[in-house]
């Protein structure tokens, strides 16, 4: 008997390192090295991630470094909710059968999303397990760390009413919901090479693969200048669930929907799926990538700061005083599928 016979192929993963030396910062050793300098009193922050189920769209169309790009994107935006530099990266690939091209393409993804990051590619994990996966299928997940000063930790917590929400725009769907996205392809018989309903220019492919956005470039300036009091990524759980989690427990967020512009490909999965309003709010980002809170004295220098990196930002609402427990969130959606207006408001206990 063989290892390789058992179907773990150690000639491949060499051909693999081989490919993917020149995207990290050394590898073949037994870990990852990074020197931490530049900090006086420093709290580390450390996030580990996945991609969901759009790792399933991925492979399905064949379409591998959005992967690598979105994993990176996942782990960094959060580290920035901290106030906290993206340092570097790692991540974990296991396979049922190694495909070398496959696996590099992840890679080279992972790579630009970490240049893109301003973080370092330490290394990896790379696990060949054909008693657990098929031949064909694959798994990703992420380790990163970051710093912060101790003294600028976010949230802080001089947030007040009257304080200012910034809202950047998503470049779409991200990485959340692809369970529901995926279930509502296939009951409305579409494959991803069909063209996009709103933009017949694109397939569906196209939109449903845009790639998560990396806020780093536009928001750690705003950070490092002490501008921003929290920041939220709106991921999983959407706008009603994750502002919360950086508000005080008197406080709440009025967001004024006709601020900001959805995504069309966001748009068709409201109006395809006949989405409830609270399930369009608690499982999408609804064009909100990123929220930031931050005085409002300070509401010109940080617009204009982000329209300087290319971000799509805008004042998209205010915090006040929480009344009777309730988080209100009220959002005005334009369905341009078929010229409705919808308005979204859904009570969240705190």
């Amino acid at each position: 008997m063989t290892y390789k016979a058992s179907g773990v192929d150690i000639e491949a993963g060499d051909d693999l390192v081989d490919k993917i030396k020149k995207l990290t910062n050394g590898i073949g050793g037994f870990g990852g090295i990074f020197e931490l300098s530049g900090y006086i009193d420093p709290l580390l922050i450390s996030k580990v991630g996945s991609v969901g189920e759009k790792l399933m769209v991925a492979q399905e169309c064949q379409k591998y470094e959005v992967i690598g790009n979105d994993l990176v994107a996942n782990s960094v935006n959060e580290i920035l909710c901290y106030g906290a530099e993206p340092l570097f990266f790692l991540d974990t690939f296991t396979c049922g059968k190694l495909k070398v091209e496959i696996a590099a393409d992840v890679i080279t993804g992972i790579s630009k999303g970490c240049l893109e990051a301003h973080c370092t590619l330490i290394g990896g994990e790379t696990a060949e397990m054909p008693g657990m996966y098929f031949q064909n299928d694959f798994d990703l997940t992420s380790f990163a760390r970051g710093a912060v000063e101790r003294s600028r930790l976010l949230p802080r917590d001089e947030i007040i009413s009257g304080d200012v929400v910034i809202g950047l725009s998503s470049s779409g769907v991200h990485s959340n919901g692809y369970s529901l996205v995926r279930k509502l392809v296939k009951a409305k018989n579409y494959t991803y090479q069909d063209p996009f309903p709103l933009d017949k220019t694109k397939t569906l492919q196209d939109v449903l693969l845009e790639p998560t956005k990396i806020y780093v470039r536009s928001v750690l300036p705003l950070l490092r200048k002490g501008y921003v009091k929290a920041a939220a990524h709106i991921t999983g759980g959407g706008l009603t669930l994750n502002i919360p989690r950086v508000l005080p427990s008197h406080l709440k967020v009025e967001l004024d929907g006709s601020k900001w512009k959805m995504p069309l490909v966001l748009q068709w999965i409201a109006a395809e799926g006949q989405l409830s309003e609270e399930e369009m709010l608690q499982t999408f980002n609804c064009g909100l990538g990123m929220v930031l809170i931050a005085d409002q004295m300070y509401e010109k220098q940080i617009l204009e700061a982000l329209k300087e990196t290319g971000e799509s930002a805008s004042n998209v609402g205010t915090v006040s005083n929480l009344e009777k427990g309730i988080l209100i969130i009220c959002i005005i959606i334009y369905l341009i599928i078929n010229k409705s207006k919808y308005y979204y408001c859904v009570p969240t206990i705190v």
